[in-house]
């Protein structure tokens, strides 16, 4: 029988309580000899790290063998007041002030930049992607903070935090941007090792990245932020060097720029009122039902993720007339509170557990934490309820389609809506298997599609589409298995379905 099953099997009764207990015990023993046997395998550059790793691991670990079932109980669960959500017109309405500039100085941009572009086939750090005119996330990036800095002679200095999957490779692309007036600092997330799900032990045999090693590590989740950047030491540069505020997002959401009027209403409130925390939501649309939304839970704003929900309440919690908005993961943190609460170990976090299969077939499990999560661990938290555009990731290449097209206009490194297109919604773009990797997706346009006037894509099968395809209401290509359907150049398709085999070749 596996740990796992120990732990978890019988009723709370005395006997199972003392026998789970001592197996607790002796699981965190066991955990604690083999995390210091691999620690005698570290370089002796990196020992110093790798030990604050394994720290921040076995608190996280020891909370994963205490918590049983669910962390929360669905019945507590209410809808947040109407005042701790805000709409944005609320905020923008109150203008700017003349100096802008003296806000701005005390703020920086924080991107999450420890994903790969696995996921869509290309290999490295998923912020060297181009998403735009030869532009990668990180070019569109630099861009927009170097615009700000210029505009309002400013000083926002923009910090990466890499995992130890895109260091290497982002700091070797970071030497482009030496002339560029933006301050560029980088920080490591924590390297977790995974555990076999049965043994509950780490399945690392030593420190090393490569060969039997290289699927044994993990980057903790986004949650990994606030003790990453404690430990970094530039948590205590940046408010030395008089920043108050981070803005925190994903490098893969375009959306996500700095936004004057939200920076603007914190750095007015009264100094007692001050907001540690704000999270950026916006309306759940049905393609956005397992996004984490906000609740009022024991007398706190807190964010409820879809992990949490007891199996009883998923549709519950999908549902978009009970939960209308969802976390977009832009989010305004004060730089002091994060000190505060790290340096009394108050920071509040669900655990994740995470299970993955190894190419070798191994189950392992991944504890991880969300940096939204520790919401309410602060005082005076708000949710700014943003308009959609400030909500644009690139997850696939069927997101990297609308991005390139003609629905935006880029300026400065920021995507905005085309004014051409009559309607503000995005258009839902599913592309099948054939477009997944990037390389493939590309050699199957000639040129991006016009897409002003779309509302719904699905392609599927061996497509291909010549330059200068027009695209609007509805559009339906299906190639079946064999079949292949080449869309001519100059093409107009509306509201049509396109199926069977069609093959244009030269003559």
């Amino acid at each position: 029988m596996s740990v796992v099953s120990a732990l978890y099997r019988n009723g709370p009764n005395a006997g199972m309580v003392e026998f789970q207990e001592k197996l607790r015990l002796q699981q965190e023993s066991s955990m604690h000899t083999e995390l210091e046997k691999l620690l005698t395998t570290a370089k002796p550059s990196e020992t110093e790290i790798s030990r604050k790793d394994f720290e921040g691991f076995t608190r996280l670990f020891h909370r994963f063998l205490q918590e049983k079932g669910p962390s929360i109980d669905w019945a507590k669960i209410q809808r947040p007041p109407e005042d701790s959500v805000q709409p944005y017109e609320k905020i923008k309405l109150k203008g700017l002030p003349a100096d802008v500039a003296s806000s701005l100085n005390k703020l920086a941009v924080v991107k999450l930049n420890g994903g790969l572009g696995t996921s869509m086939g290309c290999k490295g750090p998923k912020s060297l992607i181009s998403v735009r005119n030869e532009n990668t996330f990180l070019d569109l990036t630099v861009q927009q903070i170097e615009h700000l800095n210029k505009s309002y002679n400013a000083d926002v200095p923009l910090v990466l935090m890499n995992s130890f999957n895109t260091d290497e490779d982002t700091k070797k692309i970071l030497q482009k941007y030496t002339h560029n007036r933006v301050k560029i600092h980088t920080f490591n997330q924590s390297r977790y090792p995974r555990i076999n799900k049965e043994s509950l032990l780490p399945v690392a045999t030593n420190m090393g990245l490569t060969g039997e090693n290289e699927e044994a590590w993990y980057p903790p989740g986004h949650g990994d932020i606030y003790t990453s950047f404690y430990n970094s030491g530039l948590l205590d540069k940046l408010i030395a060097e008089g920043k108050e505020y981070i803005f925190v997002s994903n490098i893969d959401n375009l959306g996500a720029t700095v936004d004057l009027h939200i920076l603007n209403h914190l750095m007015n409130q009264p100094g007692d009122k001050r907001c540690e925390f704000v999270m950026e939501v916006t309306d759940k649309t049905r393609a956005d039902v397992k996004g984490g939304t906000l609740t009022q839970y024991d007398g706190k704003l807190r964010l409820l993720e879809i992990a949490q929900v007891p199996k009883a309440q998923v549709d519950e919690f999908k549902s978009v007339t009970k939960f209308k908005i969802f976390n977009t993961n832009n989010l305004w943190i004060s730089l002091p509170a994060i000190k505060r609460l790290h340096e009394k170990n108050a920071m509040d976090m669900e655990i994740i557990v995470n299970p993955k299969t190894l190419d070798g077939g191994l189950n392992v499990i991944q504890l991880e934490t969300a940096v939204g999560a520790a919401m309410k661990s602060f005082d005076n938290v708000l949710g700014i309820n943003v308009p959609r555009s400030r909500f644009l990731p690139v997850k696939t290449t069927s997101d990297l389609l609308l991005v390139m097209s003609n629905l935006y206009s880029m300026n400065a490194g920021s995507l905005t809506m085309s004014p051409k297109r009559e309607f503000p919604t995005t258009p839902h773009v599913k592309l099948g298997s054939s477009f997944t990797k990037v390389r493939d997706f590309l050699k199957r346009f000639e040129s991006i599609p016009d897409m002003l006037e779309l509302d719904h894509l699905t392609v599927s099968g061996d497509v291909t589409f010549g330059k200068q395809v027009t695209v609007k209401g509805t559009v339906i290509i299906i190639a079946n298995h064999g079949d292949r359907i080449d869309i001519p150049a100059g093409a107009m398709l509306e509201n049509k379905i396109v199926s069977g085999n069609l093959r244009i070749l030269d003559h």
